[in-house]
């Protein structure tokens, strides 16, 4: 149990003691004293209660687990174990290049003022149809792969720059003219899975 969820068990208990408190003596909030106590009871608890949920909820949205939760998502969380070094998602996840507890967020939230807030509405959008509508057969991004997502991590790394191929197209890169996926072109490519060999943390050739 994570300490989020302890937290909010022991918000819940203590709100619900308080409310149990004023019932029983409803004589408390006669003074000022027992009407900020009320306050605190009646309001302010439950919307940190509330406040408290929402975020514990927001983080737990950012993981692998809970990205692949859905089994239309299991084979993309598969795809990141292909072993061959060339598949963009199997290189980052298996080599640290990104958190590999939120290895799905980190590349698919959008890097703008108000991106992790958009990126949990799409969410929501996925909730509903994994429970309410019709997963469609193909499952494609909402809009093309901006490079702000790879130069939120590669901009600046001596790696990247020193680069030849990218030294000599980096203002290109910045401004979308040219893709990082026109050459970084292997991605998910879940309809291969069945064709390629997949890593196994631990394992040796």
């Amino acid at each position: 149990m994570g300490f989020m969820v302890k937290l909010l068990i022991a918000f819940i208990l203590v709100t619900i003691g308080l409310v149990l408190l004023l019932m029983f003596k409803n004589s408390l909030t006669r003074g000022v004293g027992g009407k900020i106590l009320a306050f605190i009871v009646l309001f302010l608890l439950p919307v940190m209660l509330l406040a408290g949920g929402v975020f514990a909820h927001y983080e737990k949205s950012k993981s692998n687990e809970f990205c692949l939760s859905c089994h239309a998502m299991e084979p993309y969380g598969k795809s990141l174990n292909i072993d061959d070094s060339d598949y963009l998602p199997a290189a980052h996840f298996q080599n640290n290049r990104v958190p590999q507890e939120n290895a799905c967020y980190t590349c698919h939230t959008s890097y703008t003022m108000f991106g992790g807030l958009k990126s949990k509405l799409e969410g929501l959008k996925h909730v509903y149809v994994y429970y309410l509508g019709n997963i469609p057969d193909k499952i494609e991004l909402y809009e093309p792969y901006e490079n702000r997502g790879c130069l939120y991590c590669h901009d600046g790394a001596r790696s990247y720059e020193e680069n030849m191929m990218h030294a000599d197209m980096l203002d290109e890169l910045i401004e979308d003219e040219t893709s990082c996926l026109d050459c970084h072109s292997l991605t998910h490519n879940i309809e291969e899975l069945a064709d390629l060999k997949l890593w196994r943390k631990g394992e040796k050739e």
